[in-house]
C-alpha cells in the first residue's frame, strides 16, 4: 500500500487579519533565495480511526493553523522574485487572500519502518511532505509561495506532519522555535490564549529595519546572484540515498570528551555539541577514503540575535522573524581528517573557531559581504563540506500538538546536493545527542561500522 492524497484546502488568516505586509529581504534573506526548501516530517504515536482523523484532527489542525497564521503573516505570502533584476530586488509580501495550502492524505506504508533509525529508502518520506504550490506571474514578479504542510494519516497507528518552507522565511528560530511551536501550543489548547500568555510581549517581530546593514551587504549579494534563474523548487528525486539516525548517549559523549583532553591537555573543555558534530565529521571522512589533500569544511550556523555588531547595532531582538544566521566555518585536509588522531585534531579547531568567530560577536559578522563570492570560489574547487542542520536548542520533536511529543523528526533537507547532518537531542533523553544522515548506501554501511567502531576505543 502507499499513500494517498484525500484534500486539499486553503487556509488563510481570520478575516480581521487580512492587511498587507511588504518585507525586504535583508542579506540574511538574500543568501538563501536560491536555495532548496526546507523539508522536514514530525511523526506522531496518534492511533485514531480514518473517522476521528476527518471529523477532529482535520477541522482542529486547520482552525489552529489559521489562528497562528494570525501572528505570523509572512508565512501565508509568497516570495516576489523580480521579472527584470536590474530594476527591482526580492521581497516577502503577505496580501488580503493570501493563505497556505493544507493538504490531507492517507497512508498504508509501515510507521514504525518509517520511525525506526536504521537506513530507509529516503524517496518514501517525500510522500508526507507537500510539493509548494506552483509559482506565479503577475508581470512584474514571480509570486512563490513561502509555506506549504500536510497532514498524513496512519490508520489506527499515528499522524505525520510534514511542513516545506522556503529558507528565505526564516531560520530555525524563526519557523521551527516560534511558528511551528506556536502552531503546536495553538492546536493542543484549542486557541491562541495559551500561546498568548507563554509570549507576552515577546510575539514574532518582522521589522526588517531592527537589521542596520550599514555596509549594503543585501546590495552586494544581489548582485552576485540576481543573474542566477529563479527556479521553481521540487523534490530531488529519486535520491539514491538512504537515510539513518545515530544516538550518542551521555557516557559516549564524555568519552569523546575525555579523548580530546587527553590529546589536547591546553584545551578548555569542549562542548556536547564539539564533541558531537566532530566526530560525525571525522567518520564521514573515514568513509570517503580518496583524496587526501582535498579541503573539508565543516560549516555550523549561529544565531546572531543578541549579538552586539557594528554590521546589526544595536542586538537584533530574540523574538525577530527572519534570519538572522551567520556561520562558523571549520577547514582540514581530508587525510588529516581521516587519519588517526583526526578527530581530537578537528574538535580543537572548531572548538577555537567558535570562541574566537562565534562567542566574539565583533569578529561573527566579520567579512559577511565576501560570504556568496567565497562560496562560489569553493564550489569552483569541489571542496568537501558537511554543514549542521537544526539544533537541540530548537528540537522540532518536542511540539505537542496535543499528541505529545514526536517519536520522530526526518528533516528531508539533508537530501540536498551538499551533504548535511540534523542534530537534536537523543529521543531516549539522558542528555545524549542524535544525528541524521542521509548518503548514498555504500557509503551509509561504511559510516555506520566507522561510527560504531570509534566509539569502542
Amino acid at each position: 500500500m502507499t499513500t494517498t492524497l484525500l484534500q486539499t484546502y486553503r487556509v488563510s488568516p481570520p478575516p480581521a487579519h487580512g492587511g498587507e505586509l511588504t518585507l525586504p529581504l535583508t542579506f540574511f534573506d538574500m543568501w538563501w533565495v536560491h536555495f532548496h526548501p526546507i523539508r522536514r516530517v514530525l511523526f506522531y504515536d496518534h492511533p485514531c480511526s480514518a473517522s476521528d482523523f476527518h471529523n477532529a484532527v482535520v477541522p482542529n489542525l486547520k482552525q489552529s493553523l489559521s489562528l497562528t497564521l494570525r501572528h505570523f503573516l509572512p508565512a501565508a505570502g509568497n516570495l516576489l522574485y523580480p521579472n527584470d533584476t536590474h530594476k527591482n530586488k526580492p521581497l516577502i509580501r503577505y496580501a488580503a487572500g493570501d493563505s497556505v495550502q493544507l493538504t490531507i492524505a492517507e497512508s498504508g506504508l509501515d510507521f514504525d519502518e518509517l520511525t525506526a533509525s536504521c537506513a530507509r529508502d529516503s524517496d518514501q518520506f517525500y510522500d508526507f511532505v507537500p510539493e509548494l504550490p506552483p509559482v506565479r506571474d503577475d508581470g512584474d514578479y514571480k509570486l512563490a509561495p513561502l509555506m506549504a504542510v500536510q497532514a498524513t494519516l496512519f490508520p489506527g497507528r499515528g499522524v505525520a506532519l510534514g511542513i516545506v518552507n522556503l529558507h528565505c522565511l526564516g531560520d530555525g528560530s524563526s519557523v521551527n522555535a516560534s511558528l511551528i511551536f506556536g502552531w503546536a501550543s495553538i492546536n493542543k489548547f484549542g486557541g491562541d490564549e495559551e500561546f498568548l500568555r507563554e509570549r507576552g510581549e515577546s510575539l514574532p517581530i518582522f521589522d526588517r529595519s531592527v537589521i542596520k546593514d550599514v555596509a549594503g551587504i543585501d546590495t552586494i549579494f544581489w548582485k552576485e546572484i540576481r543573474e542566477t534563474p529563479f527556479t521553481p523548487p521540487s523534490f530531488p528525486l529519486p535520491t539514491n540515498r538512504v537515510r539513518a539516525t545515530f544516538a550518542l548517549t551521555r557516557s559516549d559523549i564524555e568519552k569523546l570528551k575525555n579523548r580530546v583532553s587527553a590529546k589536547k591537555p591546553g584545551l578548555n573543555r569542549v562542548s556536547s555539541f564539539v564533541a558531537t558534530a566532530c566526530y560525525a565529521w571525522s567518520c564521514m571522512a573515514k568513509s570517503e577514503p580518496d583524496g587526501d589533500d582535498v579541503l573539508e569544511f565543516l560549516v555550523v550556523p549561529v544565531d546572531a540575535r543578541g549579538r552586539r555588531n557594528a554590521l546589526i547595532e544595536p542586538p537584533v531582538p530574540a523574538n525577530y522573524f527572519g534570519n538572522c544566521v551567520a556561520f562558523a566555518v571549520a577547514t582540514v585536509r581530508h587525510g588529516e581528517l581521516a587519519g588517526e588522531g583526526g578527530f581530537e585534531a578537528v574538535a580543537e579547531a572548531v572548538a577555537e573557531e567558535i570562541k574566537s568567530g562565534v562567542n566574539d560577536a565583533a569578529a561573527l559578522l566579520k567579512g559577511a559581504e565576501n560570504w556568496i563570492s567565497e562560496m562560489k570560489r569553493n564550489q569552483a574547487r569541489k571542496m568537501r563540506c558537511l554543514g549542521v542542520a537544526g539544533s537541540p536548542k530548537f528540537d522540532l520533536a518536542i511540539a505537542d500538538f496535543g499528541w505529545g511529543k514526536a517519536r520522530k523528526m526526518e528533516n528531508l533537507t539533508l537530501d540536498g546536493e551538499k551533504y548535511s547532518m540534523s542534530l537534536a537531542n537523543a529521543r531516549e533523553g539522558g542528555g545524549g545527542l542524535e544525528f541524521g544522515l542521509s548518503l548514498p548506501k555504500k557509503r551509509m554501511e561504511a559510516f555506520a561500522a566507522i561510527f560504531r567502531d570509534g566509539l569502542i576505543k
